[in-house]
């Protein structure tokens, strides 16, 4: 039977090596035996090696001449001149590892094969990286703007997944079967509760603003109630009906509201004491549900990293299903900060001449009577 070579053997704290190692050892076998299988490699570099010490046996074997075929079979020169140039980049590296890694290689003319199992592993690392770093950035509180960063990290993940189909050929039922985890909780302290809240008082107070929040919907909020006290709101505006904490009263009750346990009395209180502006406080509670929704595709894409099943292509088809549900959201935040029209500029005129029409009269824009967040 064939002894797996293991550079720590002997460590009973060591974890089970993954497929990847032995598919590592299999290619360092194949190319210590016959060096001219390093052309069936490309484009593997050692970048792509999980095991430090085989990333530094790679960089020696290709960074060296390779020996002639007859001269190699009969002396270890070649061999040799590996290990002193591998050995400053890994110093457990041993002569004994390196001859057992030879004789570990069951074909070499597999190489090629070798060299994409340790491509398809590497980009299961890479990508869970990304995913890390995506759920790292958008449960941070300390950035200053979380949005644009996380949004960001997000666009690099489109990025990599497009460059990944690119190298891994489809194939057929590539959907993974991976079993995702349930959605990362929202935490709704009271300061957020508070926020929502405050979008519902000024919004009733200021409905002719809520016309223009069509990017804010009800599965944004973290409450139930509030989420539908938001419908209700958005309902009046939108029919044209009068908006009042008595109209919006109402429509709750109308919508099976109130219960024993929320009165009317309740309702009017959340919607009778305004604080700066719907706009703001609607920013605020998207820009949350956006965070927590990049959090859930981060958890979504480890899960399908973490799943050895899933072929690097059935990866590139998850994550990318996962990031639609982030383009929703991506979508309505873009509309809630991007920058009013800017006003068109007149035109210079002869005296005697009226001016020059260039479009549509520009409409005047809505004020609200009081000073804006």
């Amino acid at each position: 039977m064939t002894h797996t070579p293991e550079p720590d053997e002997g460590s009973d704290l060591a974890p089970a090596p993954r497929p990847v190692h032995y598919a590592e050892q299999a290619l360092l076998g194949a190319l210590l035996l016959e060096p001219v299988r390093l052309a069936d490699t490309e484009p593997l570099i050692a970048h792509h090696f999980d095991n430090h010490t085989h990333a530094a046996l790679f960089t020696a074997i290709r960074t060296l001449p390779p020996p002639d075929p007859a001269d190699h079979a009969k002396d270890t020169a070649w061999l040799n001149a590996v290990l002193e140039h591998a050995r400053p980049h890994a110093p457990g590296l041993s002569a004994s590892y390196v001859h057992s890694l030879i004789q570990f290689c069951p074909q070499p003319k597999h190489a090629a094969a070798y060299a994409r199992m340790i491509r398809a592993d590497n980009a299961r690392r890479v990508l869970r990286g990304h995913a890390e770093r995506l759920a790292s950035t958008a449960s941070d509180p300390g950035l200053h703007n979380p949005a644009a960063s996380t949004l960001g990290l997000a666009d690099d993940i489109g990025r990599l997944l497009d460059a990944l189909a690119e190298q891994f050929a489809p194939h057929p039922g590539s959907f993974p079967h991976t079993a995702l985890p349930a959605d990362v909780p929202r935490q709704a302290s009271e300061e957020y509760l508070d926020e929502e809240r405050l979008l519902l008082a000024t919004a009733t107070a200021y409905p002719s603003e809520v016309q223009q929040m069509r990017w804010l919907t009800e599965a944004d909020f973290l409450l139930p109630l509030h989420a539908s006290l938001w419908q209700s709101i958005t309902a009046l505006v939108h029919r044209g009906d009068m908006v009042d904490p008595v109209t919006v009263l109402g429509e709750a009750q109308h919508r099976g509201l109130l219960t024993g346990s929320l009165s009317p009395k309740d309702v009017m209180a959340l919607v009778s004491t305004p604080a700066g502006s719907p706009e703001y406080w609607g920013k605020k509670i998207l820009q949350r549900a956006l965070l927590a929704r990049a959090q859930t595709v981060a958890a979504r894409i480890t899960a399908y990293t973490d799943d050895l099943a899933n072929t690097p292509h059935q990866l590139v088809t998850g994550s990318r299903r996962a990031l639609a549900d982030l383009n929703s959201l991506r979508t309505r935040w873009m509309r809630a900060t991007a920058p009013p029209p800017a006003p068109a500029e007149s035109q210079p005129t002869r005296r005697g001449q009226p001016p020059r029409a260039t479009g549509p009269p520009p409409q005047p824009a809505l004020l609200s009577p009081r000073a804006r967040r």
